[in-house]
């Protein structure tokens, strides 16, 4: 987790001088407000992953001797045919599209639409038994 806690710390840095100069040169304040926010929420993740790193063991992509058969194993179930990463898409654009018209209306309904594929997703594969 050390390697994405330095890009994203390198990507704050970048965005905050940026911002900086950007600032001074062009003088429009939209931008520049833009560009720090950009740089505070990249040193919010790259923080988050530097803390983070301190408490795992280090993986096979932050060691530089490591060999690529170190990473070999399971790494975790994905599903193979799942239509709910679509609707929620979906249902992101129309959130999107609600908030870009200002339709409050429209952006209730995608609200609840995106709240229910957001549960489709999590709950995709958490069935009750059989006979209950």
């Amino acid at each position: 987790m050390k390697i994405e806690a330095w890009i994203f710390e390198g990507t704050a840095l970048f965005a905050f001088i940026v911002a900086v100069i950007y600032g001074f040169w062009a003088g429009e304040p939209v931008g520049t407000v833009a560009l720090a926010l950009t740089g505070g929420l990249a040193l919010l993740v790259g923080t988050y992953f530097r803390f983070v790193s301190r408490r795992m063991k280090a993986r096979p992509e932050d060691d530089p001797e490591a060999e690529i058969s170190d990473g070999a194993g399971e790494l975790g179930f994905f599903s193979p045919g799942s239509y709910w990463p679509f609707g929620l898409a979906a249902s992101c654009a129309l959130a999107g599209l609600a908030l870009a018209m200002f339709h409050i209306w429209m952006l209730i309904a995608a609200g609840a639409v995106l709240l229910i594929t957001i549960g489709g997703l999590l709950f995709e594969y958490h069935r009750a038994p059989a006979g209950h």
